[in-house]
Parts: C-alpha cells; structure tokens; sequence
C-alpha cells in the first residue's frame, strides 16, 4: 500500500534526495517542525520504501571509469523465461548502472560504466555472448553528459508546509 504523503513529507524528500547528508535539526528547522517528528517521518519513508536508498554519488571519471555507453538490446524472444538468465547477468553486474526494459524497436536500454573500450567489450560478451536469445545489441558512446541525477521533481507547492 503507498503511503499517503502530506507536505511536511514532501517537503523531507526534497530536501534528503539532493543532499542526505543535512542533519535532521536542519531539516526540522526548514518544514517547521521538531527534530522528533522528523526523524518518525524518515523512519516511515524508509520503511515504505519511498526512500530506497541513501547512497553516495561518485564521480566514475575520477575513479579511472571515463567512458558511459547507452546500450540497446534486441531479444528474439521476450518471454520471461527467455530473459532470465539475461536478466540476472544484467543485474548481477556492476559496470551495468541502470537498465530498463523498454518499447519501441529495442527490449532493453542499459547505462553502463567502462574505463576502457577493451574493457566494454569483455563486458559484452559476458553479458550477450553464448545467448541466443540476444538477436542483436546497438551501443553509443556518450560524448559528454549534459545532466545525470536520479532526483524525483517534486512540486514546489505541494513540497511548503
């Protein structure tokens, strides 16, 4: 069941997703309430699940990772069962940032995070080698990144208490 969510609650999440790190005293300070009352807020939003995680963003191009290639893939067949086994070596790697399962001409669209070109490549044959399943797999080197957050909008009005 989804929580109902007021404006105080709004108010909270806009503030945690751009920086997690403001203490709760701040917070309270800012949605007018008490620290109490924000912390019990939090404590809900985790236990729903609206706030999945708290993580730190890192910067892949300082850690040796500069290349982000968009890939698209083609299966033959989009059963379940068929993508399984892709599925799980998708999710079970870490250079994968993010995939979705999509319309249009392609199934999937993976983010993927690489130091190297040799390296995308071991990369791709872990995931799509040896699958049949895999008709084909259209990758694009990002250039630049003009935008990168996972930031939800929320509604200036909806988000004052």
């Amino acid at each position: 069941m989804l929580p109902t969510l007021d404006a105080f609650d709004l108010a909270i999440l806009d503030i945690l997703q751009r920086d997690n790190t403001v203490s709760q005293r701040a917070i309270a300070l800012a949605v007018h309430l008490s620290a109490p009352a924000v912390q019990r807020r939090i404590r809900r939003l985790r236990e729903s699940g609206v706030i999945r995680a708290e993580v730190a963003v890192l910067d892949a191009n300082r850690l040796g990772r500069p290349l982000t290639l968009l890939v698209e893939v083609h299966v033959h067949d989009e059963h379940p069962l068929r993508t399984a086994g892709l599925r799980q070596r998708i999710a079970a790697e870490p250079a994968v940032q993010q995939c979705y399962a999509i319309t249009g001409e392609a199934d999937y669209l993976l983010v993927i995070s690489a130091a190297t070109m040799a390296d995308y490549q071991a990369l791709s044959e872990r995931l799509f080698g040896g699958d049949d399943n895999v008709r084909r797999f259209r990758t694009s080197v990002a250039l630049s990144c003009l935008k990168s957050g996972l930031q939800v909008p929320i509604e200036r009005d909806a988000a004052a208490p």
